[in-house]
């Protein structure tokens, strides 16, 4: 059998398994975009257990009730999600020859299972209290949750990314400095996004209530400092970092002779998501966080980094598979 299932494995481009891992890879967005929707609306405690939803699978009144509907969907999207990664990791397993592509797949389907477990430790905790913090241990674990959703969006956009035909047929020989400063993005753009799902789960998105001043004088400082506080202005002197970051990533990228052309127009993508991520980022201010404006913020947040990770992992496409200069 052993011997079956090598003999089986090719690197060769597979349609039927570049497309089922491009759903799965599609699909991590609206578990994210519920994620985002559920917390904007408070609605993360609309059931007090897990993994069932008041005992069920179908739970009484949650197709009539928003907070309901938003909490269990986004259950039912994250099982989906479990269910797909699973499937991918498999059928990767049983027909890729390539053995860093079959562990990747695996540490895909870990990290969606730990990713469950820690959003029902949010539910399951929620009412152990953390004094010092002002905050309960639930939280902690929605911070938690929120910033491991990211890691599996860009796990799954890399396994979608190796199987597709681009990938497996076609080098991309770009330099040395554009691998780096895409790392680089990459690492900002998460220490960004877990400085955000802080705020967002210490209640401190209004923290600093005026934009793009901190305070009704126009000043760039707030004028009291508290850990809301705080952890609000990090967020917004991040973005102005990142946006520096990744326009001068883009231009890399527009600059780099070996870039092919979809990299070229991801740059531009790129350049469109943070000019819209620091609108939507005003308007949620400007809102009084309005949950569409915020859940909004968070996606585009999301696909920011969606973008900037595949054009950084397609950059590394060579290195990954041994690929000579």
């Amino acid at each position: 059998m052993a011997l079956s299932n090598r003999s089986a494995r090719t690197t060769a481009y597979k349609p039927a398994l570049a497309t089922f891992a491009a759903v799965a890879g599609a699909w991590v967005f609206v578990l994210v975009t519920l994620g985002a929707f559920t917390t904007s609306i408070d609605a993360g405690m609309a059931f007090p257990d897990w993994p069932l939803s008041n005992g069920s699978l179908n739970p009484h009144g949650w197709l009539t009730s928003l907070p309901m509907f938003s909490e269990h969907a986004h259950r039912l999207s994250a099982g989906l999600m479990t269910i797909l990664s699973l499937l991918l990791a498999i059928w990767i397993w049983f027909t890729e020859e390539r053995s860093w592509l079959r562990k990747l797949a695996i540490f895909a389907v870990a990290l969606c299972v730990f990713q469950a477990i820690v959003g029902g430790l949010r539910v399951l905790l929620e009412p152990e209290k953390v004094a010092p913090l002002g905050t309960s241990v639930g939280q902690l674990f929605a911070m938690l949750h929120a910033c491991l959703g990211q890691g599996l969006a860009c796990t799954l956009i890399a396994l979608a990314i190796a199987c597709s035909r681009s990938w497996q047929e076609r080098a991309v020989p770009v330099s040395p400095g554009l691998q780096r400063w895409g790392v680089l993005c990459c690492e900002l753009l998460f220490v960004q996004l877990a400085i955000a799902a802080i705020m967002r789960h210490s209640f401190a998105g209004l923290a600093i209530p005026t934009f793009p001043w901190s305070n009704a004088a126009g000043g760039l400082f707030p004028p009291v400092w508290t850990f809301k506080v705080a952890i609000h202005f990090a967020h917004r002197v991040m973005a102005l970092v990142l946006t520096v970051a990744l326009v001068v990533f883009a231009i890399k990228v527009w600059t780099d002779r070996g870039a092919p052309l979809g990299m070229r127009m991801g740059a531009s993508v790129l350049v469109s998501l943070l000019a819209l991520q620091i609108l939507l980022g005003a308007a949620v201010i400007r809102t009084f966080r309005d949950p569409l404006v915020t859940t909004a913020h968070v996606l585009v947040g999301a696909l920011t980094l969606a973008t900037t990770f595949w054009m950084t992992w397609l950059a590394h496409r060579d290195a990954m598979e041994g690929v000579r200069p």
